[in-house]
């Protein structure tokens, strides 16, 4: 991980309002994160902080993930092509005999 107390410190709420972004997104960002990827951060005092070379590093690597996701392997959620999953999948497990 990065020094994070040697970077240019940023807290939550002066990124939600520089960025356009609500207060709870920035919050997911360093709790959830984005395709697997968080915003780096810590707690100073009662506030959540940040820093501006973090955020960086957050942009650039939730956009690689996004870029490298193969579309094909996204699955519809429609009730047709729920039923068609379900149909290849029991065909597939019947031929291996389970």
């Amino acid at each position: 991980m990065n020094n994070l107390l040697a970077e240019s410190r940023l807290s939550l709420k002066e990124l939600s309002r520089r960025e356009g972004i609500s207060l709870s997104t920035a919050w997911r960002w360093t709790l959830r994160g984005v395709r697997g990827i968080t915003l780096e951060s810590y707690s100073l005092g009662s506030k959540r902080v940040t820093t501006d070379e973090a955020f960086c590093r957050f942009v650039n690597a939730t956009t690689t993930a996004a870029q490298n996701c193969n579309r094909s392997e996204i699955k519809g959620s429609t009730r047709r092509q729920q039923e068609a999953a379900i149909k290849r999948a029991e065909a597939e497990l019947a031929k291996d005999g389970l």
